[in-house]
């Protein structure tokens, strides 16, 4: 008789900012690095907790430090990363709303599994959670343009700039939501088979 076992996906969450980069700063004072530290961190909980550990995940950074880019795209290079979701909050100068996808702007092997991916985290948190849905986007971001052999995408989880977005991530249960719905759609594009 013979057993097969799938290998546990690697999945690295890239929390964007941190340290003395806080990223955006919501209209409310809430500031992006902390909104995706607890998000990350919510993911990472509920990874353990609802899914068993389903997936071998990682943190790029667990506290309020700021690592490099660089360090960032290394770190899911040596732990051979299957995914690497980076994480981060809007701003706009106009009333801008909703949640974005970004991968990298180069033809890549990896292009359509980055659309894939990025689509599915999207489709999970606009259909469930209310947010608009403002679509994949290309762009040239470090983290993106320095990925090795997996599928990245960089997301944008609201607009700090928005009120109603702001004030979403002051609840600690719509914290939980963006998490489970991030981690949904992690989880939903890899059963299908990466």
């Amino acid at each position: 008789m013979c057993f097969v076992f799938a290998q546990q996906k690697v999945v690295v969450i890239d929390v964007g900012h941190g340290g003395s980069d806080t990223g955006a700063i919501g209209v409310n004072g809430i500031q992006e690095k902390d909104v995706v530290l607890k998000i990350a961190n919510e993911i990472l909980g509920l990874n353990k907790n609802l899914l068993n550990n389903q997936f071998d995940m990682s943190l790029t950074r667990y506290k309020d430090t700021l690592i490099s880019l660089t360090d960032r795209s290394r770190l899911a290079k040596r732990l051979d990363a299957d995914v690497f979701v980076s994480l981060h909050c809007n701003a706009s100068s106009n009333s801008s709303k909703g949640m974005e996808v970004y991968i990298h702007n180069l033809d890549s092997e990896n292009t359509k599994t980055s659309i894939g991916l990025g689509l599915s985290i999207l489709n999970e948190a606009t259909q469930k959670l209310g947010f608009k849905k403002r679509g994949v986007k290309f762009a040239d971001f470090q983290v993106l343009r320095e990925a090795g052999d997996y599928p990245a995408l960089l997301v944008e989880l609201g607009f700090m700039t928005n009120s109603d977005e702001a004030d979403y991530f002051l609840k600690t249960k719509n914290i939980r939501a963006m998490a489970l719905a991030a981690l949904l759609g992690i989880t939903n594009y890899l059963k299908l088979g990466l």
